[in-house]
């Protein structure tokens, strides 16, 4: 299995949004069920498509967009975000996502510290910075301690405040 990221076109971004709403939303229906609603809004991927220093790729299998990621790479602190990861539901348990992460790696070699987060039932997502990737758990989000990048979301986002942050930090 060959994974590559492939930067994501201008016109490739509208089915990456369709794409990673329905990764999303599988986690989010078998913890609440389905209401419905959108998981992960569209604005909100497109505004982590504009963020300062954002960076855009397909995760591509053999030729074949499997996925994609959002990264915010910071060129002077290069402490860099993980903004968005997802593999296509049809693509689960493949080796993917793992291929996928030692590819970003591979690709932001100056990078001292990576960041993300996710929500508290992501129990594979969890499982896959933690244990697959070698990320720890630094920071736990909750309606006492809110994380600053989701103040200004509805409070009807599955699973309301709670939110865990993790960091890798690199060894060089």
């Amino acid at each position: 299995m060959t994974i590559e990221l492939i930067p994501t076109r201008d016109d490739e971004r509208e089915k990456f949004i369709v794409d990673i709403q329905a990764a999303f939303k599988k986690a989010v229906v078998e913890e609440f069920g389905d209401d419905g609603k959108e998981v992960i809004p569209r604005e909100d991927v497109e505004n982590s498509f504009n963020e300062n220093g954002a960076q855009t790729f397909n995760i591509v299998r053999d030729g074949e967009i499997v996925g994609g990621t959002v990264l915010k790479i910071d060129r002077e602190t290069n402490r860099n975000e993980l903004l968005l990861l997802f593999v296509n539901v049809d693509c689960h348990s493949k080796g993917i996502g793992s291929a996928a992460w030692q590819a970003i790696e591979k690709l932001f070699p100056e990078t001292k510290i990576w960041e993300t987060v996710t929500p508290y039932f992501e129990k594979r997502n969890i499982h896959f910075y933690v244990n697959k990737c070698g990320f720890h758990i630094v920071e736990f989000y909750n309606p006492h301690h809110k994380d600053r990048h989701f103040d200004e979301h509805d409070d009807d986002f599955p699973g309301g405040d709670y939110f865990f942050r993790f960091e890798k930090v690199m060894s060089k």
